[in-house]
């Protein structure tokens, strides 16, 4: 069912965060409670705020959000992105060259990356818009508009395959998972980089734009941990790393522009700390 999302709301929410971490006994003394109190209760007296009518947001599939997105998505400066891809290049640096598969590729960012390393590099995405920038970007590539749960490729015939910011999409992980362990050669490696189900609380669901101006919410799953863990061991996987790499200062602040201009103390507490993402490095047994 469609969601709702009111400015007033995301405001009181993270002022909520703020307050439950001082609570718990994270960061925040008695001046800084007080001080939390003090402007919700400023924020609620708002008139604007309040009688802001809000935002149905509705649902797009990725194949509808990436077709927007596809334009400008390399240009807009993305902070998940910044946290992912050094923790992840670091791990792409450590393995031997050989066949990469980027599964998901998007415009190509790891797939190029790869390729420099010496990868001989294949791609695949559902999107037609953003594999036209992977295209562009790797024109040594190869590269197939394909959903992840049925890869065009052959079995064992990848040395290391990689999904990036994707599987958040899916409706459960198994399915993904299987697929990648048939495609990876036995002692390759499958790394794997995704939002953190904390940061989907904190704004991460994906929107994009309506035909009616509104917003519509991309699918975004809630899995732990233990979700990845049961996939992975499903799928015949081994787990060599984790990784879930947290927030730090961000450039301009947290919370986006409103939070920065009403509450900017209380979004910096909602974050500090929380991880950004979940990155697992894994290996199919030989």
């Amino acid at each position: 069912m469609p969601s709702y999302a009111h400015p007033l709301a995301w405001l009181l929410a993270l002022e909520g965060v703020a307050l439950l971490r001082a609570q718990a006994g994270d960061l925040g003394d008695e001046e800084f409670v007080k001080a939390r109190i003090a402007e919700i209760r400023r924020l609620a007296a708002d008139r604007d705020l309040a009688s802001s009518a809000g935002t149905v947001v509705g649902h797009a599939t990725t194949v509808e959000g990436y077709a927007q997105w596809a334009d400008r998505y390399d240009s807009e400066e993305n902070p998940l992105i910044a946290v992912e891809e050094p923790q992840v290049r670091r791990i792409f640096t450590t393995l031997p060259a050989g066949r990469a598969l980027d599964v998901a590729c998007g415009t190509g960012r790891h797939a190029a990356f790869l390729a420099g390393l010496g990868h001989e590099v294949v791609g695949t995405d559902s999107s037609a818009e953003m594999l036209a920038l992977a295209r562009a970007k790797v024109p040594d590539g190869t590269f197939h508009q394909a959903d992840l749960h049925d890869l065009p490729v052959g079995s064992a015939s990848f040395d290391l395959v990689v999904c990036a910011l994707a599987l958040t999409h899916q409706p459960a992980l198994g399915p993904a998972l299987a697929e990648f362990a048939r495609v990876a050669k036995p002692g390759g490696h499958v790394v794997l980089s995704d939002i953190h189900v904390l940061s989907l609380y904190l704004g991460g669901v994906a929107k994009v734009g309506g035909p009616d101006g509104g917003l519509r919410a991309m699918p975004a799953g809630r899995f732990l941990a233990g979700d990845y863990i049961a996939a992975i061991h499903e799928a015949g996987l081994e787990i060599v790393a984790c990784h879930e790499p947290r927030w730090g200062e961000l450039r301009g602040g947290h919370g986006g522009p409103l939070a920065q201009q009403r509450c900017p103390e209380a979004a910096a507490a909602a974050y500090h700390d929380t991880p950004a993402l979940i990155i697992w490095q894994l290996r199919r047994p030989r």
